[in-house]
């Protein structure tokens, strides 16, 4: 069946570094581009970052700029997030999602990431 599984999340501390991975099944990934979205409690959702389906272009949230990076690899129906300099303001449930021109949107379940010392 469609769906996006991510994994990688946990406890890291501040300064510390995490990927998350977001691994897609039932669905032609190459044709879809992704993104990574996050909560913290009592927050709304908001977008972390995306990258087109190709790979060759991505965007991120200004928070997030020059400390995460999303990739991802059509080959293993994968999307990544790689998060650096983590802060405790980090600290969310981090969702992957697909889209699609035309298409319903994809969500994954999500992964939490605390960044405590």
């Amino acid at each position: 069946q469609v769906q996006l599984v991510e994994s990688g999340g946990g406890l890291v501390q501040p300064g510390g570094s995490v990927r998350l991975s977001c691994a897609a099944s039932g669905f032609t990934f190459s044709r879809y581009d992704m993104s990574w979205y996050r909560q913290a409690p009592g927050k709304e959702r908001e977008l972390v970052a995306a990258i087109t389906n190709t790979g060759s272009s991505t965007n991120y949230a200004n928070s997030v700029k020059g400390r995460f990076t999303i990739s991802r690899d059509n080959a293993k129906n994968t999307v990544y997030l790689q998060m650096n300099s983590l802060k405790p303001e980090d600290t969310a449930v981090y969702y992957c999602k697909a889209i699609r021109i035309g298409r319903s949107a994809i969500w994954g379940q999500g992964t939490q990431v605390t960044v405590s010392s």
